[in-house]
């Protein structure tokens, strides 16, 4: 059996948990998927949303080239203008197309929605702290300032309303505002306004860089916005919990409906909430250490890239083949 994906680094010899053998063709662009496409019994894409829309016209053009298919870590944001309320319709359509999804959150409110991808056809799978086994990291509960990191619908303006109550020392790396707009991220203060104990640290964009931020930091917190359907920060916060940082974010997909006691939670765009989490996990040593260690061994747990790519495989295989194995028989 054949699989094509856009993974990188996935064997090119696999085996599944249910037993089933095979090879692997593992192509980036659209036009090398179809080429590709005769030649795959099953389609796996890992977070490429353009590349699942691409293919899902082609099959509605082209029925016959369709191919059991599943997507993983597609990321969907709520629909808030007339415009983007039109393209949702379109995105539903295009969507239906995709046997399965395979996503880092379980609460499928968002996407249900305003995508009509309903519960049965996605499966929750746990995520991976991005540096495992790939690179060098020192792991302390300890640091120096309270850390806000990252560009995916971030809440940094509720960040700052709420280390403007507090007197512990706090960072930022260098804003990308850029960035920030893309990803829907809110960050409406002027850097000459921001409260006198937030610095901005320098970040190259690098791993290395990231590495550094968080191990030098004693809390990392991640507030996110509350128009979020989908998970965000995941990769971060795992890379914090992986150097034993306590992690403080906003309720939501990827974080009240998966963890409970391995960060603490507070509501969206609640810098009253914020401050209060903040102030007790800096002043409380007891459920600083005990919050960070249970989030190191939740995130170890998760392992690192191998382990993501076979629970991936193993759940593409069990919705797209077995299940189906009378629609798509196997060469």
């Amino acid at each position: 059996m054949t699989i094509l994906t856009n993974f990188q680094r996935f064997p090119e010899r696999w085996h599944s948990a249910s037993g089933l053998r095979g090879r692997t063709i593992t192509r980036a662009t659209l036009w090398q998927f179809l080429r590709a496409l005769p030649k795959c019994d099953l389609v796996i894409v890992n977070g490429d949303t353009n590349l699942v829309f691409f293919l899902s016209v082609i099959w509605f053009v082209f029925p016959f080239l369709k191919k059991p298919i599943l997507a993983h870590d597609i990321i969907l944001r709520q629909p808030k203008t007339k415009l983007a309320r039109l393209k949702a319709r379109i995105k539903r359509i295009l969507l239906s197309r995709i046997d399965h999804f395979t996503l880092h959150f379980r609460a499928m409110d968002g996407y249900q929605k305003y995508f009509n991808i309903a519960p049965e056809r996605a499966s929750h799978v746990p995520s991976k702290p991005n540096i495992r086994y790939r690179y060098e990291y020192r792991s302390s509960p300890d640091g120096e300032y309270v850390l806000c990191f990252g560009r995916s619908e971030r809440d940094y303006d509720t960040f700052f309303e709420a280390m403007s109550g507090l007197p512990y020392p706090a960072a930022i790396p260098a804003p990308n505002f850029e960035q920030f707009r893309r990803h829907a991220s809110r960050f409406t203060w002027r850097i000459s306004d921001l409260p006198a104990n937030v610095r901005i640290l320098e970040d190259d964009g690098s791993q290395e860089s990231l590495i550094r931020i968080i191990e030098n930091s004693r809390l990392v917190v991640l507030p996110t916005v509350a128009s979020r359907i989908s998970a965000s920060g995941i990769g971060t916060y795992l890379t914090a919990m992986l150097l034993s940082k306590c992690v403080i974010m906003s309720e939501g997909p990827g974080t009240s409906d998966v963890l409970t006691n391995e960060l603490l939670i507070v509501p969206v765009e609640d810098s009253v909430a914020l401050r209060d989490t903040i102030r007790r996990a800096w002043d409380d040593d007891d459920l600083r250490l005990r919050t960070a260690e249970a989030g190191r061994q939740y995130s170890e747990w998760c392992g690192g890239e191998p382990e993501l790519r076979q629970r991936v495989l193993d759940q593409a295989l069990e919705h797209c083949i077995l299940n189906r194995r009378s629609h798509h028989p196997i060469r």
